[in-house]
């Protein structure tokens, strides 16, 4: 295991110190486990040392006419191509375009995170903590909630739209140059990613934090050598491209685990925790785990949000504000925590821990668009992009332990191939009624297809059919507003991120 000093300041722990008491039971928890992992974890070296400004909300359409007409060229052009869900496992056309542009990727370090739920709003926590120590930070995350140029952001707020268009125009002669020798051409997503790590070396940023779209192994972001790569919690999905188990899903998600990293790894399954603890031996990497060299200790509820109790690489952090809901956020402050102290070595080359009133002003800084995001009140409604089984259960459970709902009612529209009946069965305790509808995407899933599944959940009296958004919004409400004002009704809005977004827009938010 590892050869640093243990996690306590060379202070006994003390068993009636309720903090400590509170990380020993993470820790028992967490090491009573399938002892298969336990002849994985002899061979790796873990992670255990003693112990920004705010976020740029989405952004709307350009207001000048002229610069709206060129992003929705951009749109046009990129949208001709391969869309994100048509895939050819290789990543030879990033790796020619990278190579056509001057390995721009090289040009700073880069915080690599993958898993299945909470790497965008586990990436947006990266970025304020990074920013809040003076870094310059880029962030590439998927998919957009409402603009495009949300996907690439600098300084901790989305880039410009006419700085978008610059970069597409600067790259697209050796876009076209790489389409030309290649079997296919260029994707949507290898082209934006192209552009993220252009811009990036263009601004410059200190750090680069980015998502990657699915996958690791072929994902198109893995032409970077994360020196920190991060495992969020792996999940069912995408399971025909990626892997029917969790295991198998993981082994394609560790290859951005590179040669020497640091591997912050948040609790897996136990299967999937094998694979990615096999892979850190195969190439050396060190690994610090969520419930063993890094954990919530405790969280409380507050107005806005949650306080918390984080133990980090390098001591405890208390009194974290995070203005954000549900027990799952709070396991993504804990792993983006861990992942900043890696970056900044502690750990490997020092053990002292980040200055804590900075890490204080950085979580209070957070924002995750989309996520539990409260858009209306009277009655309230509630967006959430959940569109996997294991995201819609974290989700119910933050909305009861948030929200003190009578009748709820749920609004769903889905893209085609996800698992639907999963996620409906996850809400239906907590959904009231539900109304099904669809977006406006060509993946949308149709409503009466997605209706089918919902009434075989919920059974036919709780389940009404909208196709059109707006009118699935309007009965939404008003079948949570039938108790009265004072009932407790809200809504919830879910089931796809484009959902979320076109919702969001609906709105008024954007």
């Amino acid at each position: 295991m590892s050869d640093l000093p243990p996690h306590d300041d060379d202070r006994p722990t003390d068993p009636a110190d309720p903090t400590d008491a509170a990380f020993e039971d993470i820790v028992g928890a967490e090491t009573d486990r399938d002892p298969d992992l336990a002849v994985i974890e002899a061979g790796s070296r873990t992670l255990r040392a003693q112990a920004g400004p705010p976020q740029g909300d989405i952004p709307a359409r350009p207001t000048d006419p002229e610069v709206d007409k060129a992003l929705r060229e951009v749109e046009t052009e990129l949208a001709s191509r391969w869309g994100e869900t048509k895939l050819e496992p290789s990543v030879s056309r990033i790796a020619a375009l990278m190579d056509v542009l001057g390995e721009p990727q090289r040009a700073y370090p880069s915080v690599h995170i993958t898993g299945t739920n909470g790497k965008t709003s586990t990436a947006r926590m990266i970025e304020a903590l990074l920013s809040a120590f003076e870094l310059r930070t880029g962030r590439y995350t998927s998919p957009h909630v409402q603009s495009i140029t949300e996907r690439i952001s600098l300084d901790g707020a989305p880039i410009e739209a006419e700085r978008f268009v610059e970069t597409y125009n600067d790259i697209k002669p050796y876009v076209e140059m790489v389409d030309s020798r290649q079997e296919y051409r260029l994707s949507f997503f290898e082209v934006l990613t192209g552009m993220a790590y252009a811009s990036f070396a263009d601004a410059p940023v200190d750090v680069a934090v980015v998502e990657v779209g699915m996958g690791g192994s072929w994902d198109a972001t893995n032409v970077i050598d994360g020196s920190v790569a991060v495992i969020t919690p792996i999940d069912l999905d995408h399971t025909d491209r990626l892997g029917s188990t969790p295991g198998e899903i993981a082994a394609e998600k560790s290859g951005i685990i590179k040669p020497g990293a640091t591997v912050i790894m948040a609790q897996q399954p136990v299967d999937a925790a094998q694979v990615l603890l096999k892979k850190a031996v195969e190439v050396d990497a060190t690994v610090a785990r969520e419930g063993l060299e890094f954990g919530v200790v405790a969280r409380r509820m507050a107005v806005g949000g949650q306080l918390l109790t984080l133990r980090g690489l390098g001591g405890e952090y208390e009194e974290i504000f995070l203005p954000l809901h549900g027990e799952y956020q709070a396991h993504n402050a804990s792993v983006a925590l861990a992942a900043v102290e890696a970056f900044f070595g502690i750990g490997s080359q020092h053990a002292r821990p980040l200055d804590i009133d900075t890490i204080r002003k950085a979580f209070a800084s957070v924002a995750s668009p989309g996520r539990l995001e409260v858009v209306r009140r009277s009655p309230t409604v509630v967006l959430d992009a959940a569109h996997n089984p294991a995201g819609a259960r974290a989700t119910a459970a933050a909305i009861s332990e948030v929200f003190d709902f009578s009748n709820l009612i749920g609004v769903v529209g889905a893209s085609d191939g996800k698992d639907m009946r999963g996620l409906l069965e996850a809400f239906e305790p907590i959904f009231a009624e539900v109304v099904i509808t669809q977006n406006t995407s060509h993946r949308a899933m149709d409503a009466d297809e997605l209706a089918a599944i919902a009434v075989e959940v919920f059974g036919d009296e709780r389940v009404q059919v909208e196709p059109r958004l707006p009118d699935a919004l309007e009965a939404a409400i008003t079948l949570a507003e039938e108790e009265g004002e004072f009932a407790g009704g809200g809504v919830l809005v879910t089931g796809s991120v484009i959902t979320v977004g076109e919702a969001r827009l609906l709105l008024g938010r954007g």
